[in-house]
């Protein structure tokens, strides 16, 4: 599997039309690893950590729709590292992602939500007792490598406006574990710009989700010694989670089929297409009009053949 090199994707104009803005899309769902996003983006930075410290397994952890598991499983069975994943039983049903895991050949271990993180240290002692050495990425490619990932994005972005003669005064993208977010804001810090970097969250509250962003934000310029920031740096929006995780609406559906349609990108109901959807009405409800708009693909590809029939009876 080709690593070493992680190449800009591309940026394009989308046929949305809303409130006279224009739309361009970032398609990290090209990445060309395992389907690709946000998750392949942040994995490449981790397995380089993880070849410098001369791990032998990986452990890691999420549901079973995750992409950020089965880009780890993918890159781990390329590697021929044995991958152990720990899943909470309250998120296990069968999807595309859960069933290429399988394919990959990883041991997932079922535990109840309550006692994953017990799990996980169990895990890694039993595998440290038997002589390996476990490499331990944390769910969702969260942490300072995750977040530096989408730094280097935000570089590409800043790359792109400088050869086009463009302006994004915005930047939406889904907000799951929060470090896609973290890293945007960081490169946005770092570069003095005052652009809005907006988080449609999938699923966190506001409370606990647009905390855990700014935590990423500060722990990564600690690192680089620079000044924290205060909550007010991170815009964070819970409005569009419906029902929490894996939830969705109609609209959504509608959203989807559109943007295949109309500009042939695929997008799925749990992150990437639910993220789009609150874009827009975040845009409507807030009435922003006549701007540059940058919405950032992260993936998840695998999932909208799970919700193709649904999306396919749509009107």
């Amino acid at each position: 599997m080709y690593l070493d090199k992680n190449c800009a994707t591309p940026i394009h104009k989308l046929s949305l039309e809303l409130n006279n803005n224009n739309f361009y899309i970032k398609r990290d769902d090209l990445l060309p690893v395992s389907f690709g996003g946000n998750k392949a983006r942040k994995a490449i930075l981790f397995f380089k950590d993880l070849e410098n410290k001369k791990a032998d397994c990986v452990v890691t952890y999420g549901s079973s729709s995750s992409n950020h598991c089965r880009v780890i499983a993918n890159i781990a069975a390329a590697k021929d590292l044995p991958c152990y994943i720990i899943s909470p039983n309250e998120e296990n049903h069968h999807t595309s992602n859960s069933k290429m895991i399988k394919l990959f050949n990883a041991t997932v271990i079922q535990c109840p939500i309550n006692e994953v993180g017990m799990t996980i240290e169990n895990h890694l002692l039993e595998l440290r007792r038997k002589d390996y050495k476990p490499y331990f990425i944390q769910g969702g490619g969260h942490g300072n490598i995750g977040t530096q990932a989408y730094v280097d994005a935000y570089e590409e972005i800043l790359d792109y406006e400088e050869a086009f003669g463009q302006y994004f005064d915005y930047i939406f993208h889904t907000s799951g574990t929060g470090t896609t977010q973290a890293g945007l804001i960081c490169g946005n810090l770092l570069n003095g710009d005052k652009r809005s970097i907006v988080g449609i969250s999938i699923a966190r509250k506001l409370e606990y989700g647009g905390q855990v962003v700014l935590d990423s934000v500060n722990s990564y310029l600690k690192s680089h010694g620079k000044s924290i920031v205060k909550p007010e740096k991170v815009c964070f929006t819970d409005d569009y989670i419906l029902d929490g995780y894996s939830t969705y609406n109609e609209e959504i559906l509608i959203t989807i089929k559109d943007v295949l349609t109309k500009d042939g990108i695929p997008m799925d109901t749990t992150y990437t297409g639910k993220a789009f959807w609150g874009m827009k009405e975040y845009i409507k409800t807030n009435k922003i009009d006549r701007k540059k708009i940058l919405f950032i693909h992260t993936g998840g590809t695998p999932l909208f053949f799970d919700s193709l029939e649904e999306i396919n009876s749509e009107k």
